[in-house]
């Protein structure tokens, strides 16, 4: 871009062409966030997921997840894909110091690791977010739907969510301690 003329709104966004050149060569980072609601407690009484259809038309289950924009704090992109995927009512409560309950590495061919995604390599910080306020999915989401930490490590479900994302249900639900 040159020095003149209107500055770029978004600097840390890519061109689709650019995007595709780096995940070929490096690992980006991503946020993932599992959105919670809590009772008085602050025991976890519900998980939400996400269901989208992807590019072939099969609908899977998923958790909020974006990445991480050049110059962008690891608050403001969990702010930001929370409102993205939840909407901007659902009021998510971040921790003075946010802090990942785990770290997820995606290789884009099934069995490198624990988890996948076709598209590259990936390093996803994830946060398990409690949210106080109405959620109203966006963008691609086509709903939200919340269930029990019971139903939510069910096989059922678990065989739904895409990338063995199933396991960092299940680790969130422990880390929490949603499971007896």
């Amino acid at each position: 871009m040159s020095s003149l003329g209107t500055p770029d709104p978004h600097p840390g966004w890519l061109s689709e062409e650019d995007l595709t050149h780096v995940r070929h060569r490096l690992p980006l980072l991503y946020v993932e966030a599992i959105p919670v609601r809590q009772a008085d407690d602050g025991s976890v009484t519900e998980v939400g997921l996400l269901l989208r259809a992807d590019a072939g038309g099969s609908f899977k289950r998923t958790i909020v997840s974006g990445r991480v924009l050049y110059a962008e704090t690891v608050r403001a992109a969990l702010l930001r894909h929370l409102e993205k995927d939840l909407g901007p009512m659902a009021f998510p409560r971040l921790p003075a110091s946010p802090a990942p309950f785990t770290v997820a590495e995606y290789f884009p061919l099934p069995g490198m690791g624990r988890f996948s995604d076709e598209r590259q390599h990936a390093v996803s910080l994830v946060f398990v977010v409690p949210v106080a306020g109405r959620c109203d999915p966006r963008q691609d989401a086509l709903e939200l739907t919340w269930l029990s930490p019971e139903e939510a490590v069910s096989p059922t479900v678990t065989a739904e969510l895409e990338g063995g994302r199933g396991a960092l249900i299940r680790s969130a639900m422990a880390h929490v301690g949603a499971l007896d």
